[in-house]
């Protein structure tokens, strides 16, 4: 398939490198702000699962204390709340803490719709989305289960839905779900947070 192989690739690289460069200032302006605001590293790295299984490091801006336990999903911590900086809880309602993945797009570690990128330790997951085969292409910004759900699907949807998505990968449904994500970003979706958020950050 030419778009899968070649063409996929080149939009992810050709817009991400765009969105890099009339977004430089804003990111450096963020960067600020989050070195201002407490100690730590700017960005935040964490292990995750590309394309075929292989291990990467996704990049977001910090929007949580340094010592916060590491590797853990936020609402699987007791008081996540507690943990999430001032400026991290508008990061996070606006989704600019995901911004800096252009980068890992950049490199070709992502794309920019795809399934999200499973935690290292989220083996549950992974096994699942073997079944449909959703390892086997690169993870992205934003997919198809993002928009139907996000992390308050049980673990057999949302790989069924990132099934869905590798059976029916395509330019024209890649624009579909990328006009879906900016909607739901505009009406701010999916921003709660802890053990009974509706929608958890990952």
């Amino acid at each position: 398939m030419i778009y899968k192989t070649y063409v996929k690739r080149m939009i992810d690289f050709l817009l991400s490198l765009v969105g890099l460069l009339i977004l430089s200032p804003v990111f450096l302006a963020l960067a600020i702000i989050i070195k201002l605001e407490s100690r730590g590293p700017i960005l935040f790295k964490q292990r995750r699962i590309a394309m075929n299984k292989k291990e990467f490091y996704i990049l977001k801006f910090r929007t949580m204390k340094v010592d916060t336990p590491k590797d853990t999903p936020t609402h699987l911590l007791k008081n996540p709340e507690s943990y999430i900086t001032s400026v991290g809880k508008f990061l996070r309602k606006t989704s600019l803490d995901e911004f800096p993945q252009i980068i890992n797009i950049i490199k070709g570690e992502m794309s920019i719709i795809g399934p999200r990128p499973a935690l290292w330790n989220q083996y549950d997951l992974i096994e699942e989305r073997d079944k449909y085969k959703a390892n086997d292409i690169k993870p992205g910004l934003t997919g198809w289960a993002q928009i139907n759900g996000r992390d308050e699907l049980p673990i057999n949807i949302k790989a069924k839905l990132d099934g869905e998505y590798v059976k029916n990968l395509s330019i024209a449904f890649d624009v579909k779900v990328f006009i879906k994500t900016v909607l739901s970003v505009i009406r701010s979706e999916g921003v709660r947070e802890g053990q009974r958020a509706r929608y958890i950050k990952k």
